[in-house]
């Protein structure tokens, strides 16, 4: 996986204040709760030399306009000396703690491990005339909206709804609506394909009634239809007449995909490595890493999922800096952290 918003941070003048604040389950005092928790790592930053400009700019990054939803979400935080480079959602398990740092390069071996265990799903919720689209990051159980639901309506001023008779002004009628329908549905795939352009989706869930889910399906472009799935759940939220049993369905159904989306994915970095490995492109264990990057032979840089390695920190701004991509690796490596090469190169030479 390419973590494009990465390059920048590290490309920022450090040092950095890294900052992990915990999801914590909602309550009436989150805004409280919140301040306390951010007054005590303010006070461990400030002790630790952050500029006080770049602690304004946590202020109001933690505090500002959505304090609850940072308190119940959690968040990971880099600052600069001048600004915030990094603000995104942070799903750790309760019971982690929160965590400030201060130091060069930002400490962000556990935010990674978070990007590689969540999916990014473009989710469109379709009807023959209309679709509701929501991009989502879903970890774990919780699906965190990364953009506000967005409502795409078909540009046909035609009725997509069909008379059961079968005269022939009836079939006229059901003509005029599988036009109808088909105009609609060309107007939600042209938006889908920019969203996903921009955005780049892990995976793409249709949804909503059948007639409509299946036909944006089939209109997608081929490389889009390549990342879709349908899902079974969803009529009647882009008209407005779903309960919240069928909003419950479809996070439960959400929740689903995006499990399968990232167990494939570590599946199929695993084989990968092997693949590499019994070709001689493979590398492993600190040392070899870091002769791979300065080499400039990192494709993808893997690490454990449960295991830090030591120096991983500067092992993820070298291999970030050189291109590299990130993935996770199911099988034991040494010093837990392994890399895919881009060809065949001398890392036990240059390590040693």
């Amino acid at each position: 996986m390419q973590l494009t918003n990465l390059r920048g941070v590290y490309e920022a003048q450090g040092p950095f204040a890294t900052v992990y604040l915990e999801a914590r389950s909602p309550a009436a005092d989150a805004e409280d709760q919140l301040r306390l928790r951010w007054q005590d790592l303010r006070a461990q930053l400030a002790d630790a030399g952050t500029p006080d400009v770049a602690l304004t700019e946590l202020d109001e990054a933690v505090t500002g306009p959505a304090p609850t939803e940072v308190h119940t979400e959690g968040r990971v935080l880099v600052a600069d000396q001048t600004r915030v480079v990094l603000n995104e959602h942070f799903d750790a398990a309760q019971g982690s703690g929160d965590l400030a740092t201060v130091g060069e390069p930002p400490q962000l071996g556990d935010y990674v491990r978070h990007r590689l265990g969540a999916a990014r799903m473009l989710v469109v919720i379709a009807d023959q005339q209309q679709a509701l689209i929501r991009r989502l990051v879903v970890s774990g159980e919780e699906l965190l909206a990364s953009a506000q639901e967005e409502s795409v309506q078909g540009s046909s001023v035609e009725s997509v709804h069909k008379p059961r008779q079968g005269a022939l002004s009836h079939k006229q009628i059901q003509r005029s609506a599988d036009e109808a329908a088909t105009q609609n549905i060309r107007d939600i795939t042209q938006r889908v394909a920019k969203i996903a352009d921009s955005w780049n989706p892990d995976v793409i869930v249709v949804a909503g009634e059948t007639q409509g889910r299946r036909a944006l399906h089939e209109e997608l472009p081929k490389a889009l239809q390549e990342l879709a799935v349908e899902a079974e759940t969803g009529g009647g939220i882009p008209a407005g007449n779903a309960d919240e049993g069928t909003e419950q369905a479809l996070r439960d159904e959400l929740t689903v995909i995006a499990r399968r989306v990232v167990i494939q994915r570590g599946n199929e970095q695993t084989d990968r490595y092997g693949e590499a490995t019994g070709h001689g492109r493979s590398a492993e264990g600190v040392e070899e890493i870091r002769a791979a990057i300065r080499l400039g032979a990192v494709d993808t840089l893997l690490l454990r999922q449960d295991e830090r390695a030591e120096g991983e920190d500067q092992l993820l701004a070298d291999a970030s800096a050189s291109g590299a991509s990130f993935g996770l690796v199911g099988a034991p490596v040494s010093d837990a952290v392994a890399a895919v090469l881009r060809y065949e190169a001398p890392v036990q030479d240059v390590a040693d």
